[in-house]
């Protein structure tokens, strides 16, 4: 009898979600530098760029840090989450996914068990890195932060859906890594993560309202500041749990298609 079929939990989508998160858990664990190389790039660039911002958002009024930490976030829960597929594609390769298979698992247990994993992971790096910026000087605001980081693990969670989604798609990594490398570069130069948009032209600056994640950002940015208005948190929001929920929905039937 298969971990999956034992009947401990009433509630069988939880436990078989349960069962291949601490499988996933155990694996990274493994490699405990798995959190700091996560994190290492936007810290990086929070110790080396974030200097540079100091003069520049102090003459727009307002913390640098406060303005510059959430667009490091936003980077974060993207970046480190669209390339969770990897591992998934390595699992393939190794016939952990066939295994899966043949249980009578949920489909979407599987892809919520390594989705958990994947939320940890961004949480405790959001965690790292928000304690950074409040020792560079960040002002602390507790519910903004909290709202921020909230907004941040959801839309790393739907890069994660999607990641792991496209690496069943395609099933290898040759494939995987430009794509995901050409889709990312212009999310990162247009969401107003590192310089504000209204810096560029107006073409670009019209661009750039249409790419959900530059209101997602804008929306963690206001949250640090402490405005929690609706106006200013909504529309963020509002496409954090759209792109979630498209990107679960993908995952899983990509999963079931894949089981099928």
């Amino acid at each position: 009898m298969t971990e999956f079929q034992q009947p401990v939990l009433k509630s069988g989508f939880f436990r078989e979600s349960m069962v291949v998160f601490n499988r996933q858990l155990r694996m990274n664990l493994r490699n405990p530098a798995w959190v700091l190389i996560g994190v290492m790039q936007p810290i990086l660039y929070l110790v080396l760029f974030g200097p540079l911002l100091e003069p520049l958002i102090e003459e727009l009024g307002g913390n640098a840090y406060n303005w510059f930490v959430p667009g490091m976030l936003v980077q974060l829960g993207i970046f480190g989450a669209m390339f969770a597929g990897f591992s998934l594609i390595g699992e393939w390769r190794e016939g952990v996914i066939e295994a899966e298979r043949v249980t009578p698992a949920s489909r979407g247990a599987l892809l919520f068990g390594r989705l958990y994993r994947d939320l940890l992971q961004i949480l405790v790096q959001a965690i790292i890195l928000v304690a950074l910026g409040l020792l560079m000087g960040m002002d602390f605001k507790p519910v903004g932060i909290l709202v921020g980081i909230a907004i941040t693990v959801m839309i790393g969670g739907a890069g994660a859906a999607a990641s792991n989604a496209f690496a069943l798609l395609v099933k290898s990594e040759d494939v995987m890594a430009p794509v995901t490398n050409m889709l990312l570069m212009p999310i990162l130069l247009l969401s107003g993560i590192f310089l504000p948009m209204s810096f560029g032209a107006a073409w670009l600056e019209t661009l750039a309202d249409v790419i959900p994640t530059k209101h997602i950002v804008d929306a963690v940015r206001a949250s640090f500041f402490g405005d929690l208005g609706v106006a200013d948190i909504g529309w963020g929001l509002g496409w954090t749990v759209a792109l979630f929920g498209l990107a679960v929905w993908w995952g899983i039937s990509t999963f079931r298609k894949e089981n099928a």
